[in-house]
């Protein structure tokens, strides 16, 4: 047990069964958490987003509560998802399968990508500023003007991918695997390659 006292309010937190709340002048508001409540939350997002873009994309600018500001499509199945174009900036994708996925064009500022599937997905044109990549696999992916500036992408696995043009200024790339991927054309501005695994054919003219 966990309690936290301010001059307004105290919380009292019991892990892994009830989270109430008491403030002065307020009711008491008791939320219950649970597995089930949270797989119900996971799936109304996952439902919205399969219904496209548009409706998508119109919830997240229409109602900017919690879940909208943050959807949670941990573990999410999107093989092969048509997402060209989608809002997904701040979203828990986390261990989501997006093998083979249209993310051309989509908004992943900020994005919780940690060992999530995108190999061989399609994220041209995407903007991943920030985005957090640790353990993602990213074989083959099109990463082409893909905009990675600032995005942790250690221990990720690239073999194979397209980053023709790509915008990687000050990315992490700890234990990153580059090996055969051809950095030329790539913006390096401020990367440190020192701890990434570039075995193979990889380019080493880039601009800077």
């Amino acid at each position: 047990m966990e309690k936290a006292r301010s001059s307004r309010h105290s919380i009292l937190i019991l892990i892994g069964q009830k989270v109430c709340l008491e403030c002065k002048g307020y009711h008491s508001v008791q939320i219950t958490k649970n597995r089930e409540v949270n797989l119900m939350a996971s799936q109304k997002h996952l439902d919205l987003l399969s219904s496209g873009k548009i409706g998508w994309n119109t919830w997240r600018r229409a109602f900017p509560d919690v879940q909208a500001l943050e959807p949670d499509l941990h573990g999410a199945d999107l093989y092969g998802a048509d997402l060209h174009g989608a809002d997904l900036h701040g979203a828990d994708l986390s261990e989501a399968n997006l093998q083979g996925a249209n993310l051309c064009g989509a908004d992943l500022r900020e994005a919780d990508l940690r060992s999530a599937n995108l190999s061989g997905a399609n994220l041209s044109d995407a903007n991943l500023l920030k985005a957090r990549l640790h353990w993602a696999d990213l074989r083959d992916a099109n990463l082409c003007r893909t905009n990675l500036k600032e995005a942790d992408l250690s221990k990720a696995y690239l073999r194979g991918a397209d980053m023709d043009q790509a915008i990687l200024g000050k990315a992490k790339f700890d234990e990153t695997n580059l090996s055969g991927v051809d950095l030329s054309g790539a913006d390096l501005s401020g990367a440190n390659l020192n701890k990434a695994d570039v075995r193979g054919p990889v380019g080493t003219e880039t601009r800077t």
